[in-house]
């Protein structure tokens, strides 16, 4: 009802924080994806979208799943410009691996 009364989670590891950090970033179109392979990020994708589904936070980009998790088990930390977001936990698109990329948002004025 007083949407101004509610107050944002700050415990990273809460599932109110995990979900309003999810309702957060969803929606926000993609620039590009990169995941940290070794010493170096490599460009996994480019143009896309973040989405929201049946309880799992989805990454798409270059007309594919890249990354798909239940929101119990992510964990997600905007970057400090505003222009992205770090997203890591066990991938259900790739078998559960447990994998960390950055999605860097487009940019409109």
């Amino acid at each position: 009802m007083f949407k101004f009364l509610k107050r944002p989670s700050k415990n990273p590891n809460s599932l109110k924080f995990k979900r309003e950090m999810a309702e957060k970033i969803v929606g926000h179109h993609v620039k590009y994806v990169t995941e940290r392979i070794g010493d170096v990020d490599e460009v996994i994708g480019r143009q896309g979208a973040l989405a929201l589904r049946d309880g799992e936070l989805i990454v798409f980009a270059s007309q594919d799943i890249l990354f798909r998790t239940n929101i119990e088990t992510l964990n997600a930390s905007e970057l400090l410009s505003k222009d992205g977001v770090i997203i890591s936990g066990p991938d259900n698109a790739h078998g559960g691996v447990e994998r960390t990329i950055i999605v860097y948002y487009v940019y409109y004025r």
